[in-house]
């Protein structure tokens, strides 16, 4: 009797012990599957992501913060300071900046930001009004100057990917990313005259993005945002890039010292 009873126990002690240990052995598996989904480093970045990581790693350095200063006039209440700001992107390593001319026009001072660093003295060099096209130079530009990869505007296809780096609102090196959503666009600037063969594109502009780049997705440039199509004056999903094919063609008129960059078409 004593003998069965204490096989009854054993065989229960059995039962609860492998219940015990399936529980364990259940939680551990989870946790070692499921875990570093949830906590590894960089497990949950897509390609995608990846890509989107690298272009802003590379071409966030050679974005530019533009700020002005303008010196007003009232005859009744005397001078002011009118300050705006912009975008712009490292054309050379001698310090050449271009932007858009609406974000220098009528400036007496012209500062320029890269990065974290602090703000640098740039005079303007010229610009083309007409193609919104303008270029400054920093005074006394760093050695460690990173130009843009030009890119070409010619061979874009709707649909393909596009990121813009800016400055949308004063907050400094924003990047946004969409497509390219039409080509051969008409972008009004000064003077009532149009730039053809505009880049439409959904990537996020807004005031202040004016000047920076629009790149593809090796980080080359494309383009320079340069206008918004929207009620609000906010983004509004439609927004303007003059191409780089006329940016290259245009940029070193304004300096004869400057040489035009070779267009990479791959």
């Amino acid at each position: 009797m004593h003998t069965r009873f204490g096989r009854i126990i054993i065989v229960w002690a059995l039962v609860l012990l492998t219940v015990w240990l399936g529980e364990r052995l259940y939680r551990h598996y989870a946790y070692v599957v499921d875990e570093p989904k949830l906590v590894a480093p960089g497990g949950t970045f897509s390609d995608w992501e990846k890509s989107n990581i690298e272009i802003f790693r590379v071409a966030g350095a050679s974005v530019a913060y533009i700020t002005t200063e303008q010196v007003r006039f009232n005859p009744f209440r005397g001078a002011s300071v009118a300050h705006g700001a912009g975008s712009g992107f490292i054309w050379d390593k001698a310090g050449h900046v271009v932007t858009n001319a609406h974000v220098i026009a009528g400036a007496n001072t012209v500062y320029v930001q890269l990065q974290a660093g602090d703000p640098m003295s740039a005079r303007v060099i010229g610009g083309t009004p007409e193609y919104d096209i303008a270029v400054v130079r920093l005074r006394n530009p760093p050695g460690d100057l990173r130009p843009l990869p030009i890119g070409a505007s010619k061979n874009l296809t709707v649909g393909q990917a596009a990121y813009a780096i800016g400055n949308p609102f004063g907050l400094t090196r924003t990047v946004t990313t969409g497509i390219v959503s039409a080509v051969e666009r008409h972008l009004p600037t000064a003077q009532g005259r149009e730039v053809r063969g505009g880049i439409q594109t959904d990537a996020a502009i807004n005031p202040g993005n004016s000047g920076g780049p629009l790149l593809d997705r090796s980080g080359r440039l494309i383009g320079m945002n340069t206008a918004i199509i929207s009620e609000s004056g906010s983004s509004a999903g439609i927004g303007g890039a003059i191409p780089v094919d006329l940016i290259n063609r245009v940029v070193p008129q304004t300096n004869p010292a400057m040489t035009s960059l070779p267009l990479v078409c791959t």
